[in-house]
């Protein structure tokens, strides 16, 4: 890489400056990185394309490497049939939906990013033409829509891949109208809408990324103005990191929000080291080397995520794990993986794409690690992810029928924040039988004039039926909201084999609805689940306990049902207290006009009156595979003792 070979050549000149100013690989908060020291870095980058990410060798080595290597080849012809695909569709257009032009700076990563790749890979002139005509079409829109900047910087993205991967195949005309949109509806834009570089959630992770390959792309042309972006850019992202990753690397805003700033992430640190050799210390943030675990706890044996937040449970092909694994040599990070990636790649749908990931496909085939060294530490069966929004999960193996259980404390307030306090998911024999119903559409709850992201208690982001907690599988109090404020904690997590549980302090996100309420999930039996509550002090009105579930339900006596799915089922007995009735609740056509239906959808729970006395909620949860254990009588213990 034109960039890197540079960095290497000049390690002795500037030794010293990085031995002071660059943070060590796991400091806690890179230091402040002077710009006099980006500027130098800037200024030693010879100029020649490309060196986004790649070089011409990197290209040579890939085309070698899907000729040979089965897993490369195999994407590398889902790559090439997808691109063929967009040769017929019509270019991206400037098309604002609500306040967003996301929709088509997203299709113009995907067609740029996959017909630059496939290009350079086969060399067929059709592909570059696409990806040109998809770059001018960009370049022709009056704004990159800058008052949502994530519209401006994934476009941005986009562009300045293809102008960087091109670059030699360009005409010098194509070059300048090409490189004057980056320069004025991407950097120059991002000086006047600087408020998204500020942000400690994913749109600090995305703005800087879109922004940082915008600047690395044509820095030839204006290097102080690069020199500024990437000086924000190690100087800002810091903050969105510590807020993403510290303490142990477990995002707060969810798995599918994860994909999405984590990858953008990545993105930046690989733009920075591939054009000058350093990631200023940016990859040293706490967390930051752990994170790839977190996201193989939070996905079910199902392979559909913990979708704690918003977010939707469904998962494809995650590129940025194969950077982690390469960068951190953690073979067991892609176990699970490579294992969905091929189911995917196998599917009738492997020709489309969807996701926040699946649109950056082609950084699978260029990150994915030619070998790994093998074992590794392992991943082990339990996760404790503390921070502000802490969750647990527990598993009994991380094969597709294991049995699997995931619990969400933190608090709705957050970034993209639900009432979900207490909520659950649950995998087994296969199939996911407790739900997350998910994020309702952005665009549709503003169309009506509401606003989604006032998060204060009585705002209208808890009027939409999928935020708050009476959607969620958790606890309901006198049919009230949780507290938004009110903060959940894990105060119990033990991973040992006979019984692995967490308990949850929900006491908090109760305010004013009961004095004390806990919550506990645990595997008993080596294929059960457990989930226990208590409650002190109810003053708030009769408690409703409720599982949401996709299965077909039928209640076969007054605490017991039994949940069928997919050939499977499951078996759902209330143990206390033996007032409990069980009953369906409605989810799957919400109360109000605003909110989405959620066909396929129930709700199975039951509404006790918990007034007075402390009262002790037990529900027993049996898969088919664990009917003879299920059948065992399983003594109910105080949460208290566990």
């Amino acid at each position: 890489m034109p960039g890197r070979r540079q960095a290497f050549t000049r390690l002795t000149l500037t030794s010293v400056i990085a031995l002071v100013t660059a943070a060590p690989l796991h400091a806690h908060a890179p230091r402040e990185v002077p710009i006099e020291r980006v500027r130098q870095e800037i200024q030693d980058v010879r100029a020649g394309h490309p060196r986004l990410l790649v070089d011409a060798g990197t290209f040579a080595t890939l085309r070698e490497r899907v000729r040979h290597d089965a897993r490369a080849g195999e994407l590398y012809r889902v790559l090439h049939t997808q691109a063929v695909g967009m040769l017929a569709l019509p270019p991206v257009q400037h098309v604002v939906v609500g306040r967003r032009l996301l929709n088509e700076s997203r299709k113009a990563v995907r067609r740029v990013m996959t017909l630059a790749m496939v290009y350079r890979l086969s060399g067929e002139e059709r592909f570059l033409q696409g990806a040109r005509r998809e770059m001018l079409a960009a370049a022709s829109f009056p704004n990159w829509n800058p008052s949502h900047f994530l519209d401006t910087a994934e476009m941005s993205l986009a562009v300045a891949i293809g102008y960087d991967w091109l670059f030699d195949a360009l005409s010098p005309a194509d070059r300048t109208l090409i490189r004057q949109a980056l320069l004025d509806k991407g950097i120059r834009a991002s000086f006047e809408h600087g408020q998204c570089f500020v942000h400690t959630n994913n749109w600090g992770q995305v703005c800087t990324a879109g922004i940082s390959a915008a600047a690395l792309a044509v820095l030839e042309d204006d290097r102080e103005l690069a020199t500024r972006v990437v000086h924000r850019a190690v100087n800002g992202v810091p903050n969105s990191m510590k807020a993403s990753f510290a303490p142990d690397g477990t995002y707060p805003e969810g798995p599918a929000y994860w994909d999405y700033g984590t990858s953008f992430n990545a993105i930046l640190i690989a733009e920075l080291e591939s054009v000058l050799g350093t990631d200023f210390g940016l990859s040293g943030a706490e967390g930051f080397d752990r994170t790839a675990a977190f996201i193989n706890h939070a996905t079910g044996p199902t392979g559909l995520f913990f979708n704690y937040a918003d977010g939707s449970s469904s998962r494809g092909p995650l590129p940025v794990l194969q950077w982690f694994a390469g960068r951190y040599q953690r073979g067991d990070w892609l176990l699970f993986e490579n294992r969905m990636m091929s189911e995917w790649l196998r599917s009738p749908e492997a020709a489309e794409v969807g996701g926040s990931s699946e649109r950056l496909l082609p950084l699978a085939l260029l990150w994915m690690p030619a070998e790994l060294p093998a074992g590794g530490p392992g991943l082990g069966l339990h996760w404790l992810g503390r921070g502000e929004i802490a969750v647990a999960m527990h598993r009994t193996s991380w094969e597709p029928d294991a049995l699997f259980v995931g619990i969400k404390a933190g608090f709705a307030a957050g970034p993209h924040g639900q009432m979900d306090a207490g909520s659950f998911v649950l995998d087994a024999d296969g199939e996911r039988w407790a739900h997350d119903l998910g994020a309702e559409s952005y665009n549709r709850i503003e169309e009506r004039g509401m606003n989604l992201w006032n998060r204060t208690q009585g705002s209208d982001r808890w009027r939409v039926f999928r935020n708050n907690n009476l959607s969620h599988s958790t606890l309901v109090i006198g049919g009230k909201h949780q507290d938004v404020q009110g903060k959940a904690t894990v105060i119990k997590h033990v991973t040992s084999p006979v019984f692995p549980r967490s308990v949850v302090d929900l006491t908090p996100a109760y305010t004013g609805q009961a004095a004390r309420v806990l919550r506990g999930v645990g595997i008993v039996n080596g294929g059960e689940v457990l989930v226990q509550d208590r409650l002190e002090g109810v003053t708030g009105g009769p408690v409703r306990w409720g599982m949401v579930t996709r299965a077909m339900v039928e209640i076969r006596g007054p605490r017991e049902a039994v949940l069928r799915q997919g050939g499977k089922l499951l078996t759902l007995r209330v143990l206390a207290p033996a007032s409990a009735r069980l009953q369906l609740f409605d989810s799957e056509r919400p109360p109000a006009e605003h909110d989405s239906p959620n066909p396929g959808t129930r709700m199975i729970g039951f509404t006790v009156d918990a007034a007075g006395a402390p009262v002790e909620l037990v529900v027993r949860l049996t898969p088919g595979s664990a009917a003879a254990t299920g059948a065992r009588e399983l003594p109910v213990t105080p949460l208290a003792a566990w």
